[in-house]
């Protein structure tokens, strides 16, 4: 982008006439009509007094909705270049620009000004220079000019006539330049210190605990340095401000050069070296770490009502009320189905953590995004159905009573492993924020909210195992229990239907054959089993083992990806240039990232996306409906996820001609999306 400015900037320029004549000839683009910034140069003193020299200032004033930019202007735009012409025994000083703003447009964190500004700069007479000597002052100066949606490359000839005098300055002046003084970075006057750690850049500054500091940005006056555009966490701890951020690809260390914003119009000039810096400070870890734990437990538990886990929840139930007054096999049993799934999502979030520290731009439920981990899961989801439908009994593959209990146990516990599996990858109400900030904080506080997400997920049971006059409620055993344990395999086969289907998505039909042939397969297998414990007979073992055979040889069997396909005629796939295109462009954009493997992403697209009122309001409003399909694992989507704060889906932004993005609801509805359109 910065390129493509600067190219355009040199060919615009081409046409731009040169012209000193006055002070304030500056020219918008192609050399004709008003600046979109006027800019005027002012001197504080207007008789320089020799050996000392004055201030000098180019005086900005962009137009309402226009902007300019800093030296170092993010991720996109270009500072002003200055070329002067002086007299000899006069010098100018390097520019001195203001505290910058941060704007940020289509993903892009731009450094800008938006409103009046002046840039500084020291001009020197030289001591043996004669008073009353004429002192004439030119600069070219260069610029960009920009809108949210449109650059104009400006430039101008400015020139001063100063004479060399007693350096007398006029009270309004003074008073002006003090106005541009106050708004120039201060020198901080303490080294800070900043550690890079997987990618995170941690920076610690010196800062009286009782100095107050708001809206606190970094601006790097280097370029790579940090992703400009990601966001920055910050805390106090005692006299230090700790700011932590995403690191730029490719940053090798050395001095950090920047300015540390603190204020409206307020911040300072700082330097950092390398060093020892701790991560977050505890009381702000704890605070978030609390935060992101509840919504955690409210996302897990919420994780209950989804059509691959309400059936093991009921079947649970039933076995609940079978067991009637036996409150140590209840409990028992209930404590390994909840350490089976905390297990599993601290072994998922462990795995996510690790992934990420080895490089790997992945994001929550990683694991669906693999094709053989959708096979396993069709193959264990069509047992399990199989079973509720009693084509065959797990207990088999134990003996006697006491294997029998055992058995039960050990169940509950794989039970709970395979909920956690399957029930985790959607990012429902509560739990995106949560699985955001687990990405962010310490390993320990990271975990502990990977393990209230599996807390919440088995709360449900361990109330009704732990909380008899919950129990005591469910209904007496009896032969409805063999009806409703058959009624409950429909949704696990729906369920394998779903996973068949996703499996078609990542890797085409021959994929989808493969999965059907596969499950059975696997349904012959377990009819025979299922005979051979009716007649008395064994055969868990070799069912088992001939069940891995499958999955190995399917697994290897399974096809290379399906190319991308656009998954309707009026949508766009997500990319983010063409994004940036068409805000630029002022055209409405609804942007969501789905899954295939997301049953909240696919309620909602079909309770209120893929609805013919909500594409006709589309239609109407000429909004650009753009999607990011992440069934598979793609970088630049788990990027955009995070610079939005998420590490999952679904996430439904909302981009308005000329304003910055609106995050909707995770559960939608037709009346929210058509709302949106004037």
């Amino acid at each position: 982008m910065r390129i493509f400015h600067v190219l355009l900037m040199t060919m615009m320029l081409m046409f731009v006439p040169t012209v000193a004549q006055a002070q304030t000839d500056v020219q918008g683009a192609f050399g004709g009509g008003a600046p979109h910034i006027a800019a005027i140069l002012v001197a504080e003193s207007a008789s320089p007094r020799p050996g000392q020299g004055t201030a000098i200032a180019f005086s900005m004033r962009p137009e309402p909705g226009w902007h300019g930019y800093w030296e170092n202007p993010g991720d996109a735009g270009l500072g002003m270049t200055v070329k002067w012409t002086l007299p000899k025994g006069v010098t100018a000083g390097p520019l001195r620009y203001p505290v910058p703003e941060t704007l940020l447009i289509a993903g892009l964190m731009n450094h800008v000004y938006e409103g009046p500004y002046g840039v500084l700069a020291k001009l020197t007479v030289a001591p043996d220079v004669p008073a009353g000597t004429r002192l004439p002052i030119r600069v070219r100066a260069d610029w960009l000019a920009c809108t949210d949606k449109v650059c104009v490359p400006e430039g101008g000839d400015l020139a001063l006539e100063l004479i060399a005098g007693d350096g007398a300055v006029q009270q309004p002046v003074r008073a002006q330049f003090d106005t541009w003084r106050s708004h120039l970075p201060r020198p901080l006057g303490s080294r800070a210190s900043y550690a890079i750690d997987n990618g995170r850049l941690r920076l610690s500054v010196p800062f009286p605990a009782g100095a107050d500091a708001a809206d606190v940005h970094l601006f790097p006056l280097a370029d790579k340095v940090l992703r400009y555009a990601a966001p920055q966490v910050v805390s106090r701890q005692g006299d230090r401000l700790m700011i932590e951020t995403e690191a730029a690809q490719g940053f090798s260390g050395g001095k950090l050069v920047g300015i540390l914003r603190a204020g409206d119009h307020m911040g300072f000039s700082i330097e950092a070296a390398p060093g020892i810096v701790e991560s977050l400070p505890q009381s702000g870890t704890v605070r978030t770490a609390l935060i992101a734990l509840g919504g955690a437990l409210l996302g897990g538990l919420l994780l209950n009502v989804m059509p691959c886990v309400f059936p093991i929840l009921g079947l649970k139930a039933m076995k609940l009320a079978r067991a009637g007054g036996d409150e140590r096999a209840v409990r028992r049993e209930a404590v390994a189905y909840a350490a089976g799934i905390v297990l599993t999502c601290l072994l998922l979030g462990g795995a996510l953590l690790g992934l990420r520290a080895a490089g790997a731009a992945v994001g929550w439920a990683f694991q669906l995004q693999d094709p053989r981990i959708i096979l396993l899961l069709l193959l264990l989801v069509t047992a399990i159905a199989l079973n509720l439908a009693g084509l065959f009994e797990l207990t088999a593959f134990g003996g006697g009573d006491r294997l029998a209990g055992k058995a039960g146990t050990a169940g509950a516990f794989w039970t709970g492993v395979l909920v956690a599996f399957v029930a985790t990858p959607c990012t429902g109400p509560f739990m995106g924020a949560a699985m955001g900030a687990a990405l962010v904080l310490p390993i320990a506080a990271a975990l502990a909210i990977f393990a209230g997400l599996g807390l919440g997920l088995a709360l449900p049971f361990l109330l009704l195992a732990f909380v008899p006059p919950l129990r005591t409620r469910l209904p007496k055993p009896g032969p409805w229990m063999s009806r409703l344990q058959k009624i409950l395999a429909i949704p696990m086969l729906v369920t394998a239907l779903g996973l068949l289907w996703l499996l078609g998505q990542q890797r085409g039909t021959s994929a989808m054959i493969l999965g059907i042939v596969a499950a059975t397969a696997l349904a012959l297998l377990l009819f025979w089993l299922g005979r051979q414990q009716r007649s008395g007979r064994r055969g868990g073992l070799a069912t088992a083992l001939l069940a891995i055979l499958l999955f190995s040889g399917a697994a290897t069997l399974l096809p290379v990806r399906a190319p991308a396909q656009s998954r309707t005629a009026d949508t766009l796939a997500f990319d983010e240039a063409r994004l940036a295109s068409l805000r630029q462009s002022g055209k409405p954009v609804f942007l969501y990232f789905t899954a295939d493997w997301c049953l909240t992403c696919k309620a909602n697209e079909a309770a209120a996306i893929d609805r013919s009122e909500t594409r006709a309001a589309f239609e109407k409003g000429s909004v650009t409906v753009m999607v990011g399909d992440w069934t598979n694992a793609d970088p630049a989507i788990t990027r955009f996820l995070e610079a939005q704060g998420r590490s999952g889906v679904p996430l439904y932004l909302w981009y308005a001609p000329g304003k910055e993005a609106q995050v909707l609801p995770q559960i939608l509805t037709p009346a929210t999306l058509i709302a949106l359109i004037p």
